[in-house]
């Protein structure tokens, strides 16, 4: 196998639990973790409120102001704004939201390709987001697509959030995430979609261990 940096994708939509699959993968191979969604979150919040409604012109204006920077392998990656560290402050409900707005603006994400491409271009790594297989990395080594139970899903990002020590109502996040998905699916730019080629696993039924280890499994070549 040549020593040029590879990709390894997992796409899916919210609470599926990519976040900790795709840090534990990256651990496990040995190469970076980059989390797109906290990406698309910071610009979201680095932007502000309504900023989806901005003029083009001053939306790429805005954009060109941020620098995104990725450091580390697997649990320890660690990705900055600017050089800061982005943290929990973007894993608020309201920022998913924000997110999924901006991402709807082809001006945010040809920022965000152009942000991601760059970092992978100098190092390998799990790349976690929802067009990662089938618009930011189409050549990726190997892809998965993460899907589950709208109701599954937000009794797990429940829980989350209340680990964090956040409020979290079960219904009010379980609307959040059916819109979320709603807006993620129907975008006319790149929208939450499995690429042709990849895996696709329903976790709905399965915990975090027995779907890592259909990834790894999946992955033998590479972690050999």
């Amino acid at each position: 196998m040549d020593n040029k940096p590879f990709v390894v994708t997992l796409d899916g939509p919210a609470g599926v639990g990519k976040t900790t699959l795709a840090r534990r993968t990256a651990q496990a191979l040995g190469v970076a973790y980059l989390d797109t969604g906290a990406m698309f979150r910071a610009t979201a919040l680095n932007l502000g409120e309504d900023s989806w409604d901005l003029p083009g012109e001053e939306l790429e204006t805005l954009l060109q102001r941020l620098r995104f920077s990725l450091c580390g392998v697997g649990a320890a990656s660690v990705l900055s704004c600017n050089g800061a560290a982005i943290g929990d402050e973007v894993r608020s409900e309201q920022a998913g939201m924000w997110a999924s707005r901006v991402a709807a603006r082809p001006e945010v994400r040809a920022a965000q390709l152009k942000a991601q491409r760059a970092i992978a271009a100098s190092t390998s790594l799990v790349a976690e987001g929802r067009d990662m297989g089938t618009v930011v990395f189409p050549d990726a080594r190997k892809k998965f697509f993460l899907d589950a139970d709208p109701g599954v899903r937000a009794a797990r990002r429940v829980a989350q959030l209340r680990q964090m020590g956040c409020a979290a109502d079960l219904a009010e996040t379980e609307a959040a995430i059916r819109e979320r998905d709603r807006l993620d699916r129907t975008r006319p730019i790149a929208p939450l979609v499995p690429a042709p080629d990849a895996v696709i696993v329903d976790t709905s039924h399965l915990d975090l261990e027995q779907v890592f280890a259909v990834i790894m499994q999946a992955l033998s070549p590479l972690a050999s």
